[in-house]
């Protein structure tokens, strides 16, 4: 008698060209997950993580799009579903962070985040409850900033409370859909998003906020993605999980 092989499950990441995308790209691909990397801006970035993928044995393509654009990511999920045969696991890390005091900022410029952040996730979310297959999660990326009121944050953080919130609302709304949904919000992470502009001092002051006297790394908090996307996390449902090494 012969044992039939569930077959492979396949993972959508969008941002999957950044730094925590590309990590929990190849945690999942390493897992046996075949994975669609997203990108926005850099096809080359993206075809580098596909290729990191495929010399180690996995599956992958890079898809490009404007996570915002309804239209860009249901072609996203048609190039999962036709590479792939469907989607399991959809993984939201796509974001953008620009910083600055509430009296300060920009219109335009904090229009331009929550564009990405929150209507991005929106769309990209709405997709996933209408296509994920029974057994699936959606798993998207918040801040634990949200947590900590740090001055010139407000836009930044205010945007990923809108990512919590549609996250524990949406994991009720799924009910009876075998589906789960939850958001990793990460605290300082050694990312080039999070890196960029920032003085050595201030890096050093951020690491040693954590009782763990370090930053976390991307492959810190594709540990716990790929939790959350597999059979170990199916009884993890509508929650916001702070991985900041205590932080916060």
């Amino acid at each position: 008698m012969t044992t039939q092989q569930a077959p492979a499950r396949v993972a959508i990441v969008t941002g999957g060209s950044g730094g925590i995308g590309s990590a929990a790209a190849l945690a999942l691909a390493a897992r046996g997950t075949a994975v669609v990397v997203h990108y926005a801006g850099s096809a080359e970035r993206a075809g580098k993580v596909v290729a990191a993928i495929t010399a180690a044995g996995g599956r992958a393509v890079a898809a490009p799009g404007d996570v915002a654009e309804p239209a860009d990511m249901a072609a996203l999920f048609d190039a999962a579903e036709e590479h792939f045969g469907g989607v399991d696991v959809v993984v939201n890390t796509a974001g953008v962070m620009l910083l600055g005091p509430v009296a300060e900022m920009d219109l335009d410029t904090f229009d331009r985040m929550h564009r990405v952040n929150v209507r991005g996730t929106f769309v990209v979310s709405q997709l996933a409850a209408r296509r994920l297959r029974p057994g699936g999660a959606l798993i998207n990326v918040s801040t634990s900033v949200t947590r900590l009121q740090q001055p010139g944050y407000a836009a930044y953080a205010a945007s990923k409370g809108a990512v919590e919130a549609m996250t524990l609302v949406l994991a009720r709304e799924l009910r009876g859909r075998d589906v789960t949904v939850n958001t990793v919000a990460p605290g300082p992470t050694a990312t080039p998003l999070f890196l960029e502009g920032k003085p050595q001092e201030v890096i050093d002051r951020l690491a040693a906020a954590s009782p763990l006297e370090r930053l976390g790394t991307p492959e810190d908090i594709a540990r716990t993605i790929t939790h959350l996307a597999g059979p170990d996390g199916r009884w993890t449902n509508g929650q916001v999980l702070y991985v900041n090494g205590g932080i916060a």
